[in-house]
């Protein structure tokens, strides 16, 4: 069930304690791909997840600012400080559980959220008000994982097979161009950049021509298939904090 589509009497009659919240960014993702990749991401991965599991799950609006100062030196980027995501995430969570849906994964579709996610939801079920985990959808993707940039070949894969009228084909090249391999300037083990603007000219992050359609259907098949077999445990686990050790 989609809360979005919904009425509040379909809410009523439905039984299910599980649901799903993707969550996203608005950022800056080279010329060539939109500022809202991560929330078509996180949403298309949230929906095959959904598909592939027996049983219903509610499926809530996509919360689509996040923690992306990094990105603040391109145009049209958003963000939020981490108190206020943090804050906010949890209460969206915690009004689901108001209504009886207190088991819940938070499917991520962008790596600065990722620290702030994990937080959530440990103080969200050590409360005791639901069990919550999140799910980053690019870290699911066996091998894969490894090449995951910033507007690179996996961003743009699976917008070539999800939306691919988003993607401005013709600027591809200039994403090319301005590119860099790897995500920071680092030394010691250090990453000595604080902004991504200070690797990378676009803010493309890995060659976006790398991603095409068909990695594109694979990535969405091999992360649904991960969220899907997730909240088949979550349903099923035994969410009851343990006791304290004597």
């Amino acid at each position: 069930m989609d809360l979005r589509d919904a009425t509040w009497t379909d809410v009523r009659d439905c039984e299910t304690e599980l649901a799903v919240v993707p969550v996203g960014s608005t950022e800056q993702h080279g010329p060539h791909a939109p500022l809202g990749t991560d929330v078509v991401a996180a949403e298309a991965v949230a929906d095959a997840g959904v598909e592939h599991v027996d049983r219903e799950v509610v499926r809530a609006p996509a919360i689509p600012v996040g923690i992306a100062e990094e990105h603040r030196q391109f145009p049209g980027t958003m963000w939020v400080s981490e108190d206020t995501f943090r804050d906010y995430v949890r209460e969206a969570v915690e009004s689901l559980a108001h209504h009886g849906f207190d088991r819940v994964v938070i499917v991520n579709g962008h790596g600065g959220n990722v620290d702030a996610l994990r937080e959530v939801g440990g103080r969200i079920t050590r409360g005791g008000d639901a069990y919550a985990v999140p799910f980053t959808w690019f870290e699911a993707v066996g091998e894969h994982s490894a090449e995951m940039g910033h507007g690179g070949p996996l961003e743009t894969a699976l917008l070539r097979h999800c939306a691919p009228d988003l993607v401005r084909e013709e600027r591809i090249e200039d994403a090319r161009d301005g590119h860099a391999e790897g995500w920071g300037d680092w030394l010691s083990y250090t990453n000595l950049a604080y902004d991504s603007a200070e690797f990378t000219e676009n803010g493309v992050v890995g060659d976006p021509e790398d991603g095409d359609r068909q990695c594109g259907e694979e990535l969405l098949e091999l992360a649904g298939d991960a969220l899907a077999r997730l909240l088949e445990a979550v349903a099923e686990r035994d969410v009851s904090r343990p006791e304290r050790r004597e």
